[in-house]
């Protein structure tokens, strides 16, 4: 479903002190912020949080509150630090429960892996109310309470659960960007990107710079709904760069 006049945005909060003393390097971000995009919805903000209850109940109700979803990574599993769903049952006000449905595909999986312990069923926990998002890849599901969903920290888990999440999300038009690479130092046509932004209400420019080859350069990324602006903004930008007197490379440097 799709909203081309709504600007959907979404927040996300990584759960882990593994993340936090980087032991673990997160990949959700990205796979999350892209698969979004491609739903038609924008990652607006990220929070990484340890695992202590107060923090990600902190982070849950700030994020819920500011976007149109919210998403969760990590802290889902079967140890005593897994402690997501409690924090967001809290931040919501409600119970956790056992979801009958999770409790099956739990016995199910484990049935031939040494059965359905105690730490593997903290896996069937969810706030009171919520539905479960399919999981392919094991047999711990994901949460979905409304807008706000739960999935697994590790990336080849999460990304399974966003694959059976797409076209389920209300959202608007996809973000479409194009990449303008330029050897120039940004301050010199800071300017330039300001007053080509300006000129087109559906456009925003990035600017990333670099240092290679002992030189400085620059990679402009325009985004847009709508491809028309996307193209126009761009023309006017590779324009405005050589009238400067300095060459653009389409597709970035």
């Amino acid at each position: 479903m799709t909203s081309p006049d709504k600007i959907w945005t979404a927040g996300l909060v990584v759960i882990g002190d593994e993340i936090l003393s980087g032991r673990t390097h997160d990949k959700n971000i990205a796979q999350v912020a892209t698969w979004l995009q491609v739903q038609g919805i924008r990652l607006a903000e990220v929070r990484v949080v340890p695992d202590v209850e107060s923090r990600i109940i902190a982070a849950v109700n700030d994020l819920r509150a500011a976007y149109d979803y919210l998403f969760t990574t990590g802290g889902i599993g079967p140890t005593h630090d897994d402690i997501t769903v409690d924090a967001v049952a809290a931040a919501l006000g409600v119970s956790v429960v056992i979801h009958p449905d999770a409790r099956a595909l739990l016995e199910r999986y484990y049935e031939t892996r040494g059965g359905l312990n105690e730490g593997r069923l903290r896996m069937a926990r969810v706030p009171e109310g919520s539905e479960l998002i399919p999981n392919r890849m094991s047999g711990a599901p994901g949460i979905r309470r409304g807008n706000i969903f739960l999935m697994a920290g590790v990336p080849h888990i999460t990304a399974g659960m966003l694959d059976s999440l797409t076209g389920q999300l209300e959202g608007g038009a996809p973000l479409l960007s194009e990449t303008i690479g330029c050897w120039v130092a940004e301050s010199e046509v800071a300017d330039l990107l300001r007053q080509t932004e300006a000129a087109f209400a559906n456009c925003q420019i990035g600017s990333y710079p670099f240092f290679r080859e002992g030189r400085v350069g620059a990679n402009f990324v325009v985004r847009s709904t709508s491809a028309d602006d996307l193209a126009a903004c761009s023309a006017r930008l590779v324009e405005g760069l050589e009238a400067l007197g300095y060459p653009a490379t389409s597709g970035g440097i």
